[in-house]
């Protein structure tokens, strides 16, 4: 009899643990499902909420919009927000009962992307107004360059959307930490590069081409001979 009862003892080890083991795995599957409710319902409201605010009018004439859909989405970056909020909340519910259960391997996985994820709301507010400031930077500069009749307004216009839209994703990609100081000094370098071209080409080879543009931009008044002074302007 005692070595049966010995026999007999790793199983009750084993049917105690799924004994204590199954009351948690119930309350983990109550918190999966609770929170894809929840989940559901924060997508629904949060989707609702940015559009009584009107939110979509400004990613559309921020141009994201239009880019997801030349990307091949169908939705809007309203849209992908709400999808974030649902696997935000997803993501919370899953940490949580995989903290019930004691799998802290997963646990401290899904905690790295459920911090993860509020650093990719950012990024897409930032991208959104930053976008929608750069079209108001370009429509300003093209405004002002029409209004002083100067040449080539609608190429200023766009230079300085582009170089505002360069700050803008610098700043969203090191809020999701893409890159980090690589990213930075990377693009200081090309911008670097860039300006020290131009200065080149207007230095060695296209002297002629920038006197023309100038002449084109701040057009010289003609002189008058019998203005004396012309004389002293010069």
């Amino acid at each position: 009899m005692e070595d049966f009862g010995i026999h007999l003892e790793p199983v009750r080890a084993i049917l105690y643990q799924i004994g204590a083991f199954v009351p948690r795995l119930l309350i983990a599957i109550v918190v999966v499902f609770g929170g894809w409710l929840l989940a559901k319902v924060a997508r629904f409201a949060l989707v609702k909420a940015l559009r009584a605010i009107n939110f979509p009018v400004l990613t559309e004439r921020s141009g994201l919009d239009n880019f997801l859909r030349q990307g091949g989405m169908a939705g809007d970056t309203t849209t992908i927000f709400g999808a974030l909020a649902y696997w935000l909340v997803i993501l919370a519910a899953l940490l949580i009962a995989f903290n019930g259960l004691g799998l802290t391997y997963i646990t401290d996985l899904l905690g790295r992307v459920v911090w993860f994820v509020p650093n990719v709301f950012v990024a897409l507010l930032v991208l959104a107004f930053g976008a929608y400031f750069a079209r108001f930077i370009r429509d300003m500069v093209q405004g002002y360059c029409r209004s002083v009749q100067l040449q080539d307004a609608a190429l200023l216009g766009r230079l300085a959307q582009y170089a505002v839209l360069a700050f803008v994703v610098l700043i969203a990609l090191d809020q999701i930490k893409v890159g980090g100081d690589i990213v930075r000094e990377s693009f200081l370098v090309i911008l670097g590069g860039v300006v020290f071209a131009i200065a080149l080409a207007f230095g060695l080879g296209g002297k002629d081409w920038a006197q023309e543009r100038i002449e084109q931009w701040w057009p010289r008044r003609s002189r008058d001979p019998k203005d004396p002074t012309d004389d002293k302007r010069l």
